[in-house]
């Protein structure tokens, strides 16, 4: 019996360090990066660039809202072959008849050319602040679209430094799962010998395999997702990902330093600043409003140029007379307008429009609760996972003992083959364990720098591995 064992012993011994030394197989495919990713995502991602886009509308929406200070330069030119039959009486204001000047004269079916060109300058000088008020509007509009692209790339890029995460966490759940794998494997080869040379009872075999049916299965398991987990963070940096290397071991070291408790106000977060312009736009919105129910004072210059093909005394010269402009006339003066009917509806636009602003403000007041909700979840989630890092160490040094030894008591048949697969199973769950764990300080990290709106400090402290 003690021929027997010795090999089985040497084969078992062997299962240890296949097991303890085995990799996930090396990638010709370069390593990306944690900070790679999170590059292409910002340059890649369709929300960021839309973001960008929308940022860029607000603006130039500046710069429009500002033309309203500008002279209006109106400038005409017609000519037109008609009769020109004129009429002594009114006609209500409307865009149908044409105006026709000149004496009453009798009427005739003959026509005539006619020409007229002119240019008109008005300017508004001084309004009751409704024109201010509606760039202000603009510039809100442009600083919530501002915040929005900020907060759109940090979501943007926590959302990728996680989903890089799942993939390192996913890896490494596959690489325990290869290690159960080929411990079973050698294993149940061993307690094959065993019973086939009737050192065992048959039934171990059984058991054997059982095992190592149950932890191929959970292999398997492990690559699904691994592929599900990569296709998401093909999505998110907008190209497709080779079997490059996703051990990522620069993360599974020492856990990294941070200061989780930077001066962070929640009001300072992006998207409290985009809430805040938002209750400021509306508030502008509702200056013009009130302030556009007044008198409008403009100054207008005109200039312009008339020809007929009929004289004053009826008279028809023919051929081109009226194509030429050889009556001129310019204006200048003051006009002012008042839309006084117009205070009802101003009235209701106002009365619509403040409920709109403190519509506004309560939403700001949700945001800044949810934003410090959030900081205090991320600060508390940090703090359990530099706690959970700081434990599992131990428990996979444990679970290595406790597999050892049962490995050994099995060979000295004081053990059950239960015993071993249990212990391997225990081990494999405590490397994925402490591998997640480290893995979880850096996604609480992230996590923490996107409650904070700023990944700077993150990406600093990516870069720095």
């Amino acid at each position: 019996m003690r021929s027997l064992l010795l090999p089985i012993s040497a084969t078992l011994c062997f299962v240890a360090v296949a097991a303890e030394g085995q990799t996930q197989p090396t990638s010709t495919a370069p390593a990306l990066h944690l900070g790679d990713a999170l590059d292409l995502a910002r340059a890649n991602y369709p929300a960021v660039k839309a973001a960008l886009q929308d940022q860029v509308a607000a603006d130039r929406g500046v710069d429009v809202a500002k033309t309203a200070f500008l002279p209006q330069i109106n400038l005409l030119y017609q000519i037109n072959r008609s009769t020109v039959n004129n009429v002594t009486g009114l006609l209500l204001p409307q865009s149908v008849v044409p105006s026709i000047s000149g004496p009453v004269l009798p009427e005739s079916g003959r026509s005539a050319w006619n020409s007229a060109a002119g240019a008109v300058v008005s300017w508004q000088p001084f309004d009751l602040g409704a024109r201010g008020a509606r760039v202000e509007a603009a510039r809100q509009a442009a600083d919530g679209a501002a915040a929005q692209a900020r907060l759109t790339e940090i979501e943007v890029l926590d959302t990728t430094a996680n989903a890089y995460l799942n993939v390192v966490a996913a890896s490494r759940l596959v690489a325990a799962a290869d290690a159960n794998v080929e411990r079973l494997r050698t294993l149940a080869n061993a307690v094959h010998v065993l019973v086939d040379n009737k050192l065992r009872a048959g039934v171990e075999g059984e058991q054997a395999d059982a095992a190592l049916g149950l932890a191929r299965s959970a292999r398997l398991n492990a690559v699904r997702n691994l592929d599900n987990q990569r296709a998401t963070l093909a999505r998110l940096l907008g190209r497709s990902l080779d079997d490059g290397d996703f051990s990522a071991t620069e993360l599974l070291g020492e856990v990294p330093a941070f200061p989780p408790d930077i001066a962070a106000d929640v009001k300072d977060h992006p998207a409290a600043i985009g809430e805040q312009a938002r209750v400021r736009q509306q508030a502008a919105e509702l200056r013009a409003i009130t302030r556009s129910y007044g008198p409008e004072v403009a100054l207008v210059a005109g200039a312009s140029a008339r020809g007929s093909g009929k004289t004053a005394l009826g008279d028809y010269p023919g051929g081109s007379a009226g194509t030429g402009l050889d009556t001129t006339n310019w204006a200048a003066g003051v006009q002012v307008t008042f839309a006084l009917g117009n205070l009802p509806a101003v009235r209701a636009k106002a009365a619509a429009q403040r409920a709109t602003v403190a519509a506004e403000g309560f939403r700001y007041q949700q945001t800044l609760a949810t934003l410090t909700e959030r900081l205090a979840q991320a600060r508390a989630n940090l703090a359990t996972a530099r706690a959970m890092a700081q434990l599992t160490p131990a428990s996979l040094s444990a679970a290595r003992a406790a597999q050892e030894q049962q490995r050994a008591r099995f060979i000295s048949g004081l053990a059950t083959l239960t015993d071993v697969t249990t212990a391997a199973a225990a081990l494999a769950q405590a490397e994925a364990e402490d591998a997640i764990a480290r893995i979880n300080v850096w996604r609480a990290l992230a996590d923490l720098a996107a409650a904070q709106g700023d990944m700077r400090p993150f990406r600093q402290l990516v870069a720095e591995r």
